[in-house]
């Protein structure tokens, strides 16, 4: 159960120093001192803010550099300016569904605050570049992006992937923490034992798969995106997305892209988005739903990549 812990803990992940009162397993200690803080997240009583501000029956509050949101019978948490993070648990709940929402939608209003896009996907190193895949929910991208890990490759973020422009107006993928998302289906397939694993509460057939020896500290140009579509066809094949297609896509595949237009960043989006497409390739790769196809996806993958680099 959830047990407010005396002392805080300094981690490193999506490239920033986060100064935790929760304990947070999945990410890096940052054992380096003296440094910096960019995120605090810690407890406070946020019930009586969130019942002046929240109307009817809503879960979401999001104003510029503010987001509340409540899960119930689970906290209330608020993010806000880029730098905190307040949650306000209700009594006996397990920190592991605590942190799941701490690593995913509280750390995705962080990034859009701070002018950080957050891709919703998995982003994997391959020959110094950044490739990201991305698609809806059970699409595959972390089973493909587990696949290409078997094949040699490294992890640089599951789930959330921060995208930020450096000074050349080249988008860059800063690593988030060393760790994937499995369903129990792939990892039958991949020949693991997921009683080797934790199960992901409320999921109990999706495990957290720790990578560490497979994490890539380095930030990387992103160099293409790879988007997974299931379709009927029992073939697998790949198409580029062109023109204003491109946008959809990158919009689409935002993470939290709903947080966009209450929060002011619209514009902001739109030009990040439009300064990414002029140094990436956007692919679509379409799967049939009946059967596994990561070793088929990946090899589609890689092939398309050699092939761009040699144009």
């Amino acid at each position: 159960m959830l047990n407010k812990p005396i002392n805080k803990q300094m981690y490193t992940a999506f490239g920033l120093n986060v100064l935790s009162e929760i304990p947070l397993p999945e990410l890096s200690i940052n054992s380096l001192g003296g440094q910096h803080v960019d995120v605090v997240i810690h407890y406070a009583d946020l019930k009586k803010e969130w019942n002046s501000m929240a109307d009817g029956n809503i879960y979401f509050i999001v104003k510029p550099d503010l987001v509340m949101f409540q899960i119930p019978n689970l906290a209330i948490f608020k993010v806000e300016h880029g730098k905190n993070i307040s949650f306000s648990p209700t009594s006996k709940v397990d920190e592991d569904h605590i942190r799941l929402y701490l690593l995913g939608t509280c750390m995705g209003a962080i990034l859009m605050q701070r002018k950080i896009l957050p891709l919703h996907g998995s982003a994997i190193a391959i020959d110094g570049k950044a490739y990201a895949i991305v698609g809806d929910s059970g699409a595959g991208k972390s089973t493909t992006a587990s696949a290409l890990l078997a094949r040699g490759y490294q992890l640089i973020s599951d789930d959330v992937i921060p995208v930020s422009l450096n000074e050349g107006k080249v988008p860059m993928v800063t690593p988030a923490y060393p760790q994937q998302k499995l369903w129990q289906e792939s990892i039958d397939e991949f020949g693991m034992e997921s009683r080797n694993y934790r199960p992901i509460i409320d999921r109990e057939t999706k495990f957290a798969i720790p990578v560490l020896a497979q994490f890539s500290k380095e930030t990387l140009p992103l160099a293409g995106v790879f988007e997974l579509v299931k379709t009927e066809d029992e073939k697998v094949s790949i198409k580029p997305i062109e023109k204003l297609e491109r946008f959809h896509t990158l919009f689409y595949h935002t993470y939290r892209n709903f947080f966009l237009k209450p929060a002011g960043l619209m514009e902001w989006h739109f030009q990040t988005c439009a300064a990414m497409v002029n140094h990436l390739e956007i692919f679509q790769l379409q799967r049939p739903k009946s059967r596994f196809t990561a070793n088929d996806l990946t090899g589609l993958i890689l092939s398309t990549i050699k092939r761009e680099v040699n144009v």
